[in-house]
């Protein structure tokens, strides 16, 4: 480690900084235990922007059942609703603010895969929201969660578009 710091000293400008403790409002502490990433200064200072350091914490980020449209509003000019979401989302945020992801040294390096749709959730455009989370070893690897540019017939069908488009951001 000490060779690679001390070429690279030569080629670019720079300093040790020693470990890392903050990076990109993802905080970073590193034990023998292993790694710790969160976010908790960034859900603090969001919760203080908006006034809610105080709220009671839910345990979902939405009700039940609920789902949102565009009603007509403008991006300007958002609808009641959406402020209510706003803040649901904020108070169950408030919740997690200890939550984050533990990467612990292992043996047992498996690639572990989970994918999920809601079928048509979009009240709008009636398109499914997917999304996928892997981990390998002991914690999260990647994750997604979006709305595909296509309506499938079915989940294979748009599962195998999602995979469609991860080979072509790679591989062009």
């Amino acid at each position: 480690m000490e060779k690679f710091q001390a070429e690279m000293k030569q080629e670019f400008e720079m300093s040790d900084l020693g470990l890392m403790q903050y990076f990109l409002c993802v905080e970073v502490q590193q034990t023998s235990k292993g790694i710790f990433i969160s976010q908790s200064n960034y859900i603090a200072d969001l919760l203080k922007k908006f006034n809610m350091v105080a709220c009671k914490a839910f345990a979902t980020p939405i009700a039940l059942g609920e789902k949102q449209t565009k009603e007509d509003a403008s991006p300007k000019d958002p609808n009641e609703s959406h402020w209510q979401a706003g803040k649901r989302i904020l108070r169950y945020v408030s919740g997690t603010l200890k939550f984050g992801i533990q990467y612990s040294p292992t043996d047992k390096f498996e690639l572990v895969g989970y994918t999920d749709s809601d079928w048509a959730g979009s009240m709008d455009d009636r398109k499914s929201i997917s999304g996928y989370v892997f981990s390998f070893g002991s914690g999260v690897a990647s994750w997604s969660s979006k709305k595909p540019a296509i309506v499938g017939l079915s989940s294979t069908e748009v599962k195998t578009w999602q995979l469609h488009q991860q080979v072509l951001k790679r591989y062009g």
